[in-house]
This record gives structure tokens, sequence and C-alpha cells, in this order.
């Protein structure tokens, strides 16, 4: 018997380091995927690795009801670290869950239903986020999903006013659509996004699943157009790889005090994993370093003669469209340069290493990248 739901790739991974992955027969791959941006400051950071090993010597859980060293740091560094106004803070274990717990709470704030999410948008594979995601293949074998959902373009401000009104609960945005194609909002459509919902009293939700943790080289994506959220929902890179979400919100959505609730929500071993990424991501301003290399990175790449529409995204969060299939692409490179990157789409190459990577990594990949298109 075997799992099912994953189409399993022919390379056993047997451990990482930094930004290589090792696979069960010594062969090094260079990672520029990070598992969808789950390894922030490189794979396993002995930082991060002594924080979980002394946690779970002394305790692996206890429910969140009971107050926990870790836990309890972890919330006020959220809370610190987080957009102005975002104090009060949701642990769970997904960013599925984390934007699961976001519609609950805008929905139970506003006395609402009506939530505003995007075409290309992808918030997760729940009931609830799925019904905010756009693509039918996720989506058809499910439905009925729920309702009262409406989508608009990505970055059409217009389109957005005319949707946005007294029985919207929530808008969710992407800074940066990931599972879209990695398109960056302007910065005119997300400020225009906070004055629609603040005029109609709803939410303004940012997903920062994929763009969070310093990755588009600021701790979060929507501090490049300075607007501030209502609620921001994080997950994949903040325990460095350990499940951890989280929804984060205003004073306004707390004080209505949703019912809400999880087993294994703040677990003391996550916790400590998180409170070890983001003291490295904060004190080694890894976010600045992300956006030196972005800019390197996209400047070696636009520098070759290589078959590419365009390349796109901000920092260490990089679209490459090609006039090839991505998926074939991806097996090439990891085959015959052993590189592994992800796709977003048929024909949009995704790059999220390690913020961790130097000029080296981004030369070892652009290299690749030549060999595998030429």
């Amino acid at each position: 018997m075997s799992g099912f739901v994953f189409s399993e790739k022919p390379i056993g991974i047997e451990r990482g380091e930094g930004a290589y992955l090792y696979a069960d027969d010594g062969t090094e791959y260079l990672d520029f995927g990070a598992s969808y941006a789950v390894t922030p400051v490189g794979h396993s950071h002995p930082d991060v690795v002594d924080a979980v090993k002394s946690q779970a010597e002394d305790l692996m859980y206890v429910q969140a009801s009971y107050p926990v060293a870790e836990r309890t740091e972890l919330y006020e560094k959220l809370a610190t670290v987080s957009p102005p106004g975002l104090d009060n803070v949701w642990l769970c274990n997904s960013g599925t869950e984390a934007n699961e717990a976001a519609m609950k709470f805008a929905r139970n704030a506003t006395g609402r239903s009506k939530i505003v999410a995007t075409r290309r948008g992808f918030h997760g594979r729940t009931f609830g986020a799925l019904s905010m995601t756009w693509k039918d293949k996720y989506k058809k074998p499910f439905e009925p999903l729920l309702d009262d959902i409406e989508f608009v373009s990505y970055g059409d401000g217009d389109e957005l006013a005319e949707v946005v009104d007294d029985e919207t609960a929530a808008v969710f945005l992407e800074p940066i659509q990931g599972e879209g194609g990695i398109h960056p909002a302007d910065t005119a459509y997300l400020q225009q996004a906070r004055e629609l919902t603040e005029e109609a009293g709803a939410a303004l939700v940012f997903d920062e699943i994929q763009t969070g943790m310093g990755r588009t080289g600021t701790l979060w994506a929507c501090e490049h157009a300075g607007v501030d959220p209502d609620i921001l929902t994080t997950a994949k890179g903040v325990a460095s790889g350990l499940p951890l979400g989280a929804t984060v919100c205003a004073d306004w959505i707390a004080d209505a005090d949703p019912e809400h609730g999880s087993t294994f929500s703040g677990g003391p071993v996550v916790c400590a994993a998180a409170n070890a990424t983001l003291d490295l991501l904060v004190e080694e301003d890894i976010p600045a370093h992300a956006a030196e290399m972005g800019d390197y990175l996209v400047d070696e790449i636009e520098a070759t003669d290589l078959p590419v529409r365009d390349v796109r995204g901000r920092g260490l969060m990089v679209g490459i469209e090609v006039k090839r299939g991505a998926n074939r692409l991806l097996r090439d490179l990891a085959l015959e340069e052993q590189v592994l990157a992800l796709p977003a789409g048929r024909t949009v190459l995704r790059l999220l290493p390690p913020l961790t990577i130097d000029e080296s990594h981004a030369d070892e990949f652009v290299a690749s990248l030549e060999a595998v298109l030429e």
C-alpha cells in the first residue's frame, strides 16, 4: 500500500544543508524551490535544529489553553514584526488553515458573508480556502463549494470598486500572486483596495503565505506598497518547514470574539522552530540579503540570450516565463543539471530558493538554465 495523492518524483531525498538537498544515492541538488518557500534560512539551519531539539526534550505538546513559554514568545514576536495594528495572533498548522480562519474572523466581525477574491488567485485546498481559489482544476471535483464568493481581475482597480460594497465581509489579495504565475500587484492597486475596504467597512486580507518571511526583500510584501491590512495570513517558511500557520488580526477583528479552535494550535516544538527562524531573519537582516540576491539573479538571467519571454517578481520570488512547457524544463533541470525548481502554470518556472543563497548559487542556477534551454 502506498500514498495516492502525491505523484512521487524519482529522487529520494535523504538530507539537506543550506541551499542543497542530498539524495539517498549521494547526488547533490541545488534547491531553488525550497519545497514551496518553506526553508527561508536554508535546510536544517543549526539554530533551528538546536531550538527544536531543546524544546522536544522538555515538552512535545500541550493544548493552547495552557500557556507555554515558546508559544507566548511567538505570539509576541509575530505581533511585533507584523504590519502596524496587527497585534492579535492565531496559530494553526498550514496556510490553508490560516485563510480559513481569516474568512471566519472577517465574517464574524462584519456580520456579512460576501468574499471578494481574484482570478488566478490561490488560497488553499480546504473548502473555504478552495472556494476563493480560481482554477477549476483544483475545484471541480469537489463542487459545490461555498457560495457568495465574487472573483475580480487581479490588478483592476475599477472592477474591484464595482464589487466592494456594504455586503462585503473581506477582500482577499496576494501582494504577489504565486501559483497564478508570479504577478506582482501595483502599489496603486493595493492602496485602492485599502481605501475601498475602509469605506465599505470590510476587512482587507493579505495572503502572505508565500510572499512573507522576507521572501520579497522585506519581511512582508505589503511593506513595499506601504499598505497595512486588517488581517494577514502566513505559513510556509515561518517555522523552517515544520507545520505552522498564523492569522494576524487588527483589534476590531479580534474584539468581535470569534469562536474558533484547533487541537494543534501553536505546538511548543513548532513554535520553537518559528522563534529561531524569526530571530535569524530579523537579526541577520536576511530580507535585505534576499532583495540584493534577487536583483543579482534577475540581472544574470536577463543578461543571457535564452528563449525567455519574461522575468518578473520581487526579491527571491521570481517567475521565468519560457517558450516551452515548464514541467518538461523542470524535469530536465533536475535530471540533467541536479537543480530543483517549481512550476507556476504551464509556462512559468518559479524560483523560491532559500533566502541565504549567494552569488555562486545564482550563477550555478543560471548556468544550468542555459544548459537545458540551449
